[in-house]
């Protein structure tokens, strides 16, 4: 009987082996390029040309579960749904 290597799930669900992991930790040991890494960029995409800034809006619960709903039916999201509701209303593109 052979034994199965062992697999390991990372947050995002990608599975990795040992094979993996043995070549990751291969690529430690050799080092990193410092400021390769320092020029990637983190955090979320930007929207437009600028940093977006974050707009709390109270929603009564018909509006938000129509909101949710359309979001649904079109596998976006909620925040998704309001840009493109303000675009039309504001007639901006």
């Amino acid at each position: 009987m052979t034994d199965k290597p062992k697999t390991y799930t990372t947050e995002t669900g990608e599975i990795l082996t040992d094979t993996d992991i043995e070549r990751m930790a291969e690529e430690a040991e050799r080092g990193y390029d410092v400021e390769v890494l320092k020029s990637r960029r983190r955090g979320r995409p930007m929207l437009g040309g600028a940093p977006s800034a974050v707009v709390p809006v109270r929603l009564d619960p018909d509006l938000r579960q129509a909101v949710e709903a359309r979001a649904d039916a079109e596998h976006t999201t909620t925040s998704e749904i309001i840009r493109q509701a303000l675009r039309r209303f504001l007639d901006v593109a």
